[in-house]
């Protein structure tokens, strides 16, 4: 007989362990986890069919899969706006394609990070957001989250509906010259009414008709952008003027003034989705599926995409004596019909494919997971579509300056220093180890102090004001006062995401250093 000491699991600063946890689940060769059949009792007001994990069976999205969510994703009419707006600001083509681009790789890091959990879990975003916040404060990161998609959804669906009002005037003549209701022909509410229930209409059958849709949608999304481009192409006899115009800004002392908020601002416009992605690569097949089709998908779209931009947006101006980014507006410059039914046919499918995915799914799981007993995802995805019309979301874009540095800088740095805790939480402090089960239970390891984790929110605030709190306007150009909120934390502010998530992160991990506690006494063993 020798006497043994068991070991004692590493634990965080509330004592509760933090490596594998009880039995409750299970796992397949490659590592995917799978919560064992009666592990978390179905009346739990944490629950819903929605939240829980996805079966293994029902994990089969494929690297093409993911590819095509965010070609179908990228390729929409705010994504071909970024260009303009960029050189709207004073920047030439190569310097506005250079910033999205980085923008994008630097994105897809945290993308593929929080992603992580999807495949090996089958948990969605709210459901992660718990094993840092906490089971009912998790409820915080989702409700931010899911306010920023409904504004989101809004802009979108009302650059679809204007989309479809202008070509449909072009088709119908006197369309446009209705009466006027609330400032706009009462047609143009038509468009945005009709396309607003075209798309609940489309995601209230569920993520595999969303899947299904995404896979076609985005081949036909390219292909009509290639189609704009060698019928500008064949008009203009020839690419130039636009790319031979310089910078207003060169490469100097001007430019890195501008450079740096609109990296962050580009940066922001998919930095949603950096948290949310477990909601899609939930459904994924194994992590080299959601890697590999992230990374070929996001970065090399979005670039493609602005290159299209460019070089559309070039042609147009030696056609018609001006610079015309809007691609809605050119395609309305043709008289043939069957071009702008083709013209109106491709804004409806890249809108609604960029619009249900990224701004739709998310909210509908962040409100089911607020009260799971009531609200399940379609009910979810209903109010995210009214919300998305409460806050007059035309608004946001009217200049450059309140899209690119207002809306989403403040929400990039927001945005960002959740992320930084996610990721801290996941990789740092759990080593990509979660208890599945008492994600769902509460008094479980994730209940922290009344289902808070004070951590997550310390870190959450001064991450915060660190990120947004020196947020500044131009005089008359935006809501923010000139010399910033907190006029100290002003030089942080073209910084936003980038010094949200890394406060954010780093604060996290400190405060949830795991220790080590030897045990009282030893035990027999036998």
């Amino acid at each position: 007989m020798t006497a043994t000491v068991p070991p004692v699991p590493p634990t965080g600063p509330d004592d509760r362990p933090i490596g594998p946890g009880p039995a409750g689940h299970t796992s397949d060769p490659s590592g995917r986890v799978e919560l064992a059949p009666g592990a978390v009792p179905d009346d739990s007001r944490f629950v819903n069919d929605d939240l829980l994990p996805v079966p293994l069976e029902r994990r089969r999205w494929t690297t093409y899969n993911f590819a095509a969510l965010w070609i179908g994703m990228a390729h929409n009419i705010p994504s071909w706006l970024l260009a303009s707006g960029l050189v709207a600001l004073g920047m030439d083509w190569k310097q506005a394609v250079l910033t999205i681009a980085l923008a994008n790789l630097v994105v897809l890091a945290p993308m593929l990070l929080t992603g992580h959990a999807g495949p090996k879990y089958g948990i969605p975003f709210p459901v992660l957001a718990r094993a840092s916040f906490g089971l009912r404060g998790a409820n915080l990161p989702a409700l931010i989250r899911a306010q920023v998609a409904c504004a989101w959804f809004g802009i979108q669906t009302w650059i679809g509906g204007v989309g479809i009002f202008t070509l449909l005037g072009k088709i119908f003549g006197g369309w446009a010259r209705a009466g006027v209701i609330g400032g706009q022909p009462w047609t143009l509410w038509l468009c945005f009414a009709l396309f607003w229930a075209l798309e609940l209409a489309i995601i209230h059958r569920g993520m595999d008709t969303l899947r299904r849709f995404e896979n076609w949608a985005a081949p036909f999304v390219l292909v009509g952008a290639v189609v704009l481009l060698a019928w500008m192409a064949a008009k203009a006899g020839g690419f130039g003027p636009l790319l031979d115009q310089p910078s207003a800004l060169g490469w100097g002392a001007d430019f890195w003034p501008v450079f740096f908020p609109s990296l962050m601002g580009m940066i922001a416009f998919w930095a949603t989705l950096s948290l949310n992605i477990p909601d899609f690569t939930r459904f994924g097949a194994g992590q080299r599926a959601q890697v590999w089709g992230q990374s070929l998908g996001l970065p090399t779209t979005m670039t493609f995409f602005a290159l299209l931009s460019v070089f559309v947006t070039s042609g147009s101006q030696a056609v018609y004596g001006e610079a015309i980014w809007d691609p809605v507006q050119l395609v309305a410059r043709t008289d043939n019909v069957f071009g702008l039914l083709f013209g109106l046919i491709t804004v409806l499918i890249a809108t609604i494919s960029v619009n249900i995915a990224a701004n739709v799914v998310s909210p509908a799981y962040d409100l089911a997971n607020l009260a799971p007993r009531f609200i399940s995802f379609r009910t979810g995805a209903l109010v995210t579509g009214v919300v998305g019309v409460l806050i007059m979301p035309w608004k946001l874009t009217e200049t450059p300056e309140l899209y690119i540095f207002t809306w989403l800088g403040l929400v990039g740095g927001l945005l960002g220093t959740v992320a930084g805790i996610l990721i801290a939480d996941y990789w740092i402090v759990r080593r990509t180890v979660l208890d599945l089960p008492d994600l769902y239970r509460p008094g479980g390891r994730y209940w922290y102090a009344g289902g808070w984790n004070w951590r997550a929110v310390a870190a959450f605030v001064v991450g915060g004001v660190l990120a947004v709190g020196g947020s500044h306007s131009a005089p008359g150009k935006g809501p923010f006062p000139a010399d910033g909120l907190l006029p100290f934390l002003r030089p942080l502010a073209d910084y936003g995401w980038a010094v949200g998530l890394g406060s954010s992160l780093v604060l996290y991990a400190l405060l949830s250093r795991p220790v080590r506690r030897a045990p009282a006494s030893g035990r027999a063993g036998r």
